[in-house]
């Protein structure tokens, strides 16, 4: 890099970072009025212990985990101190630990369905008789393996859906439909996939998620008490990180030893800080409660923008501390899973990016089981729209789901032929470098847009909140918002670059 270059880009890092300081402190400032000029009319909010304030726990989901949390964490520590005793007492390895786990995961079940528990085992018994007696013997043709995968998936989501009043608890339905598949094609892949390639975290003397998810391990493991094991191992029945049942079945056997004791003692301290986190957030700005009001939609556009980017900063730290919560209790009891968000929501700027460090594990399962079998690569405009619709239902059966997933696959589709374009391309000179990192900066504010807008649609507004969002930033006033916006994420686009440049000089 020439030294009229590098003068260049540290000039324009320090312009990015004062612009990004300004933006966020403009934000928060008219967050605060915002907050405080209409608490009065806002619903779902609750006497909060920080200075008096209310708290905003309007999010039904948020308010169940934050209520429960202290039972949770009990439930926590007595089936992990039952588990470790026993497996050091005893000296248990795969099956003793399948059963351990199994009993005590069950009682869990049954404290969260009560009697209805007999529901969720009679799904998942009969979808193992099914294919232990029909499929295994069209084990090894493709199109008869994808077929029954994709039937019986949505045959039992439609039925947990219209059985969903049965449940004391919604959380039953996840993983119910698909398991058994899964179980049996990690057998399939076990034989046939390798881990090729020593990567950095093998080469350290441990043993990363793609060696345990890839190595063989014996058939005894592919049993109904191993496979219930797996369906319902408490820390991860609620709400995961996902597992392919090889590296879960394979740390029964020896648990993880990844991580050491002080490192998830100072994984749970950071959970705890991000906690603290959220709740400093709900007392001060109550993002959520104005969309669950509707309250917003008096606002200007610039006020719109700042609740919708607030909501999706709420979700984002709501789904980290959910999911980061689980993956401890796991990692506690000796199971390593995968880490969901392992990058923050504002430092990705390409859609393919934000969905492998959004719900990063269930990326893992997806490209496993749908994407390489559908595929991959070779049909990847045609892929994203099967695996996005049934990622979609499998979150829900609802419109507003289905229209967040086809609206994602229309924003994806020009992203990939940009991605295809650029790639053929090579800076040849300073000039081409700068042009083609500009290009990238304007195609990642265009892609923070519409992500903002899809979000937005599946999670917030709905499908019938899209001509109203619309019509509201293409008024008059809200033009010059959208340009704003535009500007900011741009800004953004171009600090990230700064980011990843920084990280690849220190690698």
């Amino acid at each position: 890099m020439s030294r009229g270059s590098s003068s260049w880009k540290r000039s324009e890092l320090l312009f990015l970072v004062i612009y990004a300081i300004c933006f966020y402190a403009l934000i928060i400032y008219r967050s605060l009025q915002l907050t405080r000029e209409h608490s009065g009319r806002l619903t779902g909010l609750r006497r909060g212990w920080m200075w008096n304030r209310l708290n905003d726990l309007s999010d039904a989901q948020w308010r169940n985990f934050r209520g429960n949390l202290p039972i949770l964490t009990l439930v926590m520590g007595m089936f992990t101190l039952v588990a470790t005793t026993l497996r050091s007492q005893y000296h248990l390895k795969g099956r003793g630990m399948s059963v351990i786990w199994l009993l005590v995961s069950l009682s869990y079940l049954l404290y969260l369905h009560g009697a209805c528990v007999m529901f969720v085992l009679s799904i998942a018994s009969m979808n193992f008789v099914l294919v232990k007696t029909f499929f295994c013997r069209y084990l090894h043709n493709q199109s008869i393996s994808h077929a029954y995968f994709g039937c019986s998936t949505y045959f039992f989501l439609y039925g947990i859906e219209y059985m969903k009043g049965i449940l004391s608890a919604q959380s039953g339905k996840v993983g119910l439909s698909w398991t058994t598949i899964v179980v049996l094609l990690d057998g399939i892949f076990a034989l046939t996939l390798k881990h090729m390639q020593r990567c950095r975290i093998c080469s350290s003397g441990k043993t990363c998620y793609l060696s345990l998810q890839e190595r063989s391990i014996h058939t005894d493991k592919f049993s109904f008490s191993m496979y219930l094991c797996y369906l319902v191992y408490a820390p991860l029945y609620i709400a995961g990180p996902i597992v392919s049942f090889n590296a879960f079945a394979s740390q029964l056997d020896m648990p993880q030893r990844n991580h050491s004791i002080g490192q998830i003692a100072w994984y749970g301290f950071r959970w705890v800080l991000s906690l603290f986190l959220m709740e400093v957030m709900t007392h001060f700005f109550c993002y959520n409660a104005f969309t669950i009001s509707g309250l917003w939609r008096e606002f200007s556009p610039f006020e719109v923008f700042i609740i919708g980017y607030g909501v999706l900063n709420f979700m984002w730290l709501k789904f980290f501390l959910i999911w980061r919560y689980f993956r401890f209790w796991s990692l506690v009891g000796g199971v390593d899973v995968p880490e969901n968000m392992p990058r923050c929501i504002n430092n990705c700027y390409d859609l393919e990016s934000f969905w492998k460090n959004w719900h990063a594990s269930f990326n893992k399962w997806l490209v496993r089981y749908l994407y390489i079998p559908l595929g991959g690569s070779r049909k990847k405009l045609l892929n994203v729209w099967v695996i996005f619709t049934f990622v979609a239902v499998w979150h829900d059966l609802e419109w507003r789901l289905l229209s967040w997933a086809w609206l994602t696959c229309l924003f994806f589709i020009p992203e990939m032929i940009v991605k295809s374009a650029v790639s053929a391309l090579k800076a040849k000179s300073a000039i081409h470098e700068f042009i083609l990192r500009e290009l990238g900066a304007v195609a990642g504010a265009i892609t923070i847009t519409s992500l903002m807008v899809a979000n937005l649609v599946g999670y917030v507004i709905g499908p019938s909140g899209i001509n109203w969002l619309i019509s509201r930033l293409l008024h008059r006033d809200g033009l010059p918002v959208l340009g704003g916006i535009f500007t900011t994420f741009y800004v953004g686009t171009k600090l990230m670059f700064h980011i990843q440049d920084t990280k690849k000089n220190l690698q």
